[in-house]
Formats: structure tokens, sequence, C-alpha cells
């Protein structure tokens, strides 16, 4: 039965999905002792409230209601209908169901305080008066109408339009008998009346790509076996602990025989012995935030709190976490809140305006990359990057983040040119807001999370990046050392006859080594684009190839800096990284590859068990130079100590061996060899040499005693006094 009746403009706006307060009209509403129930329900025969009161048609509408009195209509209530093939279907009232998000939620999140904004924001299943569902919610302010779509409602944006939470600008939704695994996305009408369908930006799972919806997921199933591991890292004192990272893009590090990407899971049972025997500390993780393209790397999130299901689901990813810490191996995530893509189903124009981003293209595009710059003055915004940084720490027990290209992020005139961007308020170029926000962000993070790591790829020399807010830095841990790489790379290409003239690209990082808390890289970044692989970078036939890279790693295990080395780069791969297939493993049988992956598993274990080599690496005191002026024969000579015990390195660069070269020591005694990279183990050489030497009461280069020893060609000799 239907009613043929005018219908009012309200009624007119919910049925073209144009109503600002649809809850105004859906649902139970009480005049007097009658109850009115009016819903929209599509692809319907016929409806009934509870199975007992009918429901009209509103004529030519999809519109159904019931008029009667109060005490008739049983609460909660549900909707009884026979879709158009027959089927019967009983479900529960979305308008039914009053606000779930608390003031206080709402006012820590407009302020920019909520750390937690994902467990507000999002979609979370819920009970709500015994009644199972999702609670949707959204932050859209310049929309008309937010709705959730979803194969529940087939994608129709009539059926579910969300409530306006006022001048919050969040939107949300309860919607009843519905649970994990659904897909859905918001459909959102712009003051144009244009209609974006967007992934949710707090989603904590999305479909597969190409697919670009979410999915409801429930509260974790994972068991965590990580106590210790996480107690510990709390009392640590990783200043003054050794830290060496391998980092790894998992699409390519390896790969099913038939090309298919490896699971988490199955990363898990190989990645983690390997890395294990390799004695690296930490895993640092390429972004598996989601993002659209295999190809970008991960550095295009679209999902700031999902991991990719390139490789499986959330607790996937935490059974991987989990096996790293019992395995005693950290996890370093790569954290993009620099910028985002253009993707229209993602953050851009989120709400048919400039929302995450800036208006202006001078402040919110970036040229080069083709991506949005975040508007980091919007408090809302900042709280989304915020809390996305807790979600990681906290969900899934992630050691640290490495937050990308942070120089970017503090000049407003980065990659531009005069007149393409615009000063801050003081006239400067550097961007203030950031500056704030990243104080706030390390600051919050170090007290909530004593151990984290958070790390800044920042190529400049902004000054005081890893010390803390209170003093004027910017409050990361630790900073990437981008000078030094750039030294020691340049240098090493150098032909070897050349090399006394670049002496100083050896000596400079000294000047500025304790300014900061560094890491030394050699990254994914520097064996891409045609910048050769390390092993291809050096130059010669192949066995100083080799014997040159072996010497620089060996100089960077031993030099004040914690360490990071690109997945490949420990076996010498020839080819550069490719994102599209796997690393070239094959190479490991040959006998050279072989024994640089033998040095760097030495190195480790060498730099992990001796404390003056990890105790001081951002202090002055755990550093001294034995001989920095000897360009004429391009070698090289330093202390590393910790009040305890003193390390020699000895570098010669060219692949003259140095016979009877006599160097000066701190102290009288016997020294012994404990790492020489010409080694046959490791496919040198193996020029001969004394295992232990006695010093003579000869002065050399202002010390009392020294050594006479044979420097094998280009290597590196690390020497401790028993």
């Amino acid at each position: 039965m239907s009613v043929n009746k005018p219908l009012s403009e309200d009624l007119v706006k919910i049925i073209e999905a144009r109503h600002h307060d649809p809850f105004s009209i859906l649902g139970a509403h009480q005049l007097g002792d009658k109850t009115t129930v009016t819903v929209f329900l599509r692809d319907t025969q016929q409806a009934s409230l509870n199975n007992e009161l009918t429901l009209t048609r509103i004529e030519g509408t999809d519109l159904f209601q019931w008029i009667g009195k109060t005490e008739q209509l049983k609460t909660p209530y549900t909707i009884a209908r026979i879709a158009g093939d027959g089927t019967h279907i009983n479900s529960h009232d979305p308008y039914s169901f009053p606000s779930q998000l608390s003031e206080y939620d709402l006012h820590l999140f407009s302020e920019g305080k909520h750390w937690h904004a994902y467990r507000i924001l999002g979609a979370h299943p819920r009970q709500i008066d015994g009644v199972n569902g999702v609670l949707f919610a959204t932050w859209a302010p310049s929309a008309k109408r937010v709705s959730v779509i979803g194969d529940f409602n087939q994608w129709d944006g009539r059926c579910h339009p969300m409530r306006s939470l006022g001048s919050t600008g969040v939107w949300e939704l309860f919607v009843p008998d519905i649970s994990e695994g659904e897909i859905y996305k918001f459909e959102i009408k712009a003051q144009d009346d244009s209609l974006h369908s967007k992934m949710d930006p707090y989603g904590q799972q999305a479909e597969l790509r190409p697919s670009t919806a979410s999915i409801v997921t429930n509260t974790s199933q994972h068991r965590w076996a990580d106590t210790d591991w996480m107690d510990n890292r709390g009392k640590a004192d990783w200043l003054h602990q050794a830290h060496s990272v391998y980092e790894v893009h998992m699409g390519s590090w390896n790969r099913n025989d038939n090309g298919d990407f490896l699971t988490y899971r199955e990363m898990a049972e190989q990645m983690v012995p390997y890395v294990k025997e390799l004695g690296f500390t930490h895993i640092e993780l390429l972004p598996v935030t989601e993002h659209p393209l295999d190809i970008s790397w991960g550095y295009q999130t679209t999902g700031y709190f999902s991991p990719t299901s390139r490789f499986g689901s959330p607790d996937d990813f935490r059974y991987f976490i989990d096996q790293c810490h019992q395995n005693g191996i950290g996890i370093i995530l790569d954290w993009v809140p620099g910028h985002f893509p253009k993707d229209a189903h993602g953050l851009a124009r989120f709400d048919g305006s400039a929302l995450y981003e800036h208006a202006d293209p001078r402040q919110g595009e970036h040229q080069d990359w083709g991506t949005y710059i975040f508007n980091y003055g919007r408090k809302e915004v900042t709280n989304f990057l915020l809390s996305s940084a807790f979600y990681w720490l906290e969900e899934f027990h992630i050691d640290g983040l490495r937050v990308d290209a942070v120089a970017s992020m503090l000049y407003l005139d980065y990659s531009r040119e005069e007149g393409q961007w615009v000063p801050n308020e003081h006239g400067g170029r550097e961007n203030l807001e950031v500056i704030k926000f990243l104080q706030h962000m390390n600051t919050v993070l170090h007290q909530e999370h004593p151990g984290c790591l958070i790390s800044a790829e920042e190529s400049t020399s902004y000054p005081m990046v890893s010390r803390p807010a209170h003093m004027g830095g910017l409050g990361f841990s630790m900073k990437w050392n981008m000078g030094w790489m750039h030294d020691m790379l340049e240098y090493m290409q150098q032909d070897a006859i050349h090399r006394r003239y670049h002496h100083d690209s050896l000596t400079f990082g000294l000047l500025y080594a304790f300014t900061e808390n560094f890491i030394l890289p050699f990254s994914h970044d520097e064996v891409v684009h045609g910048k050769k692989s390390m092993i291809n970078k050096m130059p010669g036939d192949e066995w100083q190839r080799f014997a040159n890279l072996r010497l620089l790693y060996t100089m960077m295990w031993t030099y004040p800096g914690k360490k990071l080395l690109f997945m490949g780069c420990e076996f010498a791969q020839g080819t550069e990284w490719n994102c599209e297939k796997a690393l070239d493993w094959y190479t490991l049988d040959y006998p050279l590859h072989n024994g640089m992956k033998t040095l760097v598993s030495d190195l480790n274990k060498l730099y992990t068990s001796t404390p003056a080599l990890y105790s001081y690496e951002f202090e002055p005191q755990g550093f001294e130079w034995l001989d920095c002026n000897d360009r004429e024969q391009s070698i090289l000579s330093y202390i590393r100590k910790d009040g305890e015990q003193q390390i020699l390195s000895l570098f010669n660069f060219t692949p003259v061996p140095r016979k009877n070269y006599r160097i000066g020591v701190p102290e009288a005694g016997t020294y012994e060899i404990i790492l020489n990279s010409d080694s046959e183990f490791y496919g040198g050489s193996n020029l001969d040499n004394n295992a232990e030497f006695i010093t003579q009461d000869i002065p050399w280069s202002d010390r009392a005693y020294s050594i006479e020893l044979n420097l094998p060609p280009l290597a590196g000799l690390v020497l401790r006094k028993k």
C-alpha cells in the first residue's frame, strides 16, 4: 500500500540525498502521543517495523512511513522488508541511534590534541543498545553531505547519509547489522554539488590495489609475545647502544618462485633469520603504509593507518614485527608526513575543498613530485599526522619512525624559484608551522614511548635537528648524515691515484660529526636512477672494486655514527635496485659476493660486541685521530674509545701495499688485528701480517710509542690492545 500526498521540501531533500540533517527527518520522531518513523528503503516491495507495524510507501518514492501511538513502538526497533527479488531482510534502523562521539573527543580533535584520533574517526565495530554494527566517522567540514557507501547498500549514497556534528566538521553514523570485513568508502557532496568517492583517511585496512576501498577491521586478534623486548626498549640507553639498520623494500627483497610477493608471514620466516645472521640490530621498512602504485616504493601514501594489503592483513604484519622482536631485532617504519598523492580516491580535495592540503599551490603543491603538501596550520591536519605516528607505535609495536624528506617540510622555498613560494610571517623561508608540529610530535612521542627512535632524513644544515625541543631543536632522536654519505661516495669513486687530492673529503665530516646524533646511511636512494649499485660505483678492476667496497664498509662501521645499509648492498649486488623484482640472490654463489656478506656480518658482530665502537658515537670523547694528514699515501687512522677500551682503525685507500708502515699508538703494549677487510675470508689478498704487534719506544705523530705493520692494498685494519 502507498500514500499519495505532496512531498515536503525536507522529504525531497532526503530523496535527492542533499539534506544537511537527515536525522531530523529519518528515524523515529515523537509529537505528542504519536510517533512517526520515516525510512529510506531502496529495492523494497513492502516493509514493517518489528514485523508487526506496517510501513507505508510514500507514492513514487523509496520512502516508507509509519505513524501511530508511541507505546506501540518497541525500541530498538527492526525493519523487516521484502526486497525486489523476494528476499526477506531484517535489520535495525541506523537513524534510531543517538550520536556516539563525546564532546570531549571532538574538542581534543578540533584543538589538535587527540593523540588517538584513530580510535574515534574511521570505522569501528561497536555494540550499541545490544545491537552490533559499525560506527563510521570522518572529518569533512566543507561537505554538503557525507554518506557511507559499500556493498551493504549497493554503493548508493542515498541510503546512509551521515549526521553532521556541527562546527567540528565531523560526520558520524552507526550502521547496524554489518561487521568486520565490510568494504566501504565515504561519498561526499561538495559545495559545488560534485560527488567524491573517498577511501577512509583513518581506515585501518584497504583493498588490494588497483581497488581502492577501505575495509572495516575489528580489534586485533594477535597475541603479542614481545613483552621482554618492549620492557627493555623503554629502559634502554639507546644513545649509547649499537644501532645497525638493514633497510628493506618488502616488495623486492625476495619473491616467490612464480614472481609473487612474499607475505608478511613468509617474510617473518625468511627475512628475520637472515637479518639475525647478518647481525643487524634493526630493520627499517620503506613505507608499508598503503599506497596505490608498487613502483612508488610506498612514498605516495594514501593509507596513513593501513599496512599495505599487498603482503597480508594487519595482524599478519603484527606477526612479522613480533617475530622480529622475539629475535632481538627492532623495526623502524619509513613514514611520510611531508606530502601525499593527488589520487582522486585519497586525501586530495577530500571534501571538495583544499582540506588536508593548502589551497595556494605555492604552499600546497610539490612541483617535483606531483603531490600535495599538508596544511600544517590546520590543527585537525597535524592531529591526523600525530595520531598516525601514535598508531604505528602503539598498535603495531613499531620501534621508531624514519621521517621522510624533512628538508622539503622545513623550507617554504624548497625546490622553488623566486616568486613561487610564500614567505613566513617574518619574511623568512622556514615553515614555522612545520617546526612547531615536529617539535610537538617528537616531544610527546618520546614522552609517551620511551626508547622509540624518530629519525629525520634531513639533507641541509638546519641546526639542532636531533636536539630536544625545549632547547630549541626539532626533537628528533637522530638525523641522517647526508653530507658524510655524499663525501664518502664522491671520494671512493675517484681513481686511487687521484685520491690524495681529495683527502679532505675523508676528514671534513669530523668537523661536524658531533653537532647532531648522526646515522651514516647508504640507502635505497644511492642505488637507483643511474647512480649505479654500490659495487659499481667503485673504480678499478673487479678485485679492486670489491676491495674498495670492503674498505668503505670497514670505515663506515668504525666511524662515529649509527649505521644503515640498504638490502642487497650487503652482498654487493651488481645491478641497480629494481623495485619490481627480487634481489639477485644468485650472486651469493660467487666468492667475492659471499665474502662481502661475510664481512658485513663480521662488522656487525664486531660493532655490537665492542663498546668502544658504539658507546660514544654522538660525543667527541669517543673519537681521536691517530693520523689524518697522510694525504700523499691516502692513509687514514683514528681511535674509537669508551673510557676503558681503545680500538685503532687504519685505512689504505690505494691499491699499493704499504710495508712496514709506522703508526703512533696511545699506550705501550701488544696490539692485535681483530678485523682485516683484506682477509681471504672476504675475498681479499691476505697480505702477510703479524698477528700481534709489540709497541716500540719510538715516538711517532706526537705519541710516545709506535708499532710497525703492513697495510694491505685498499683495505682497513681494526686493532685493539691485548
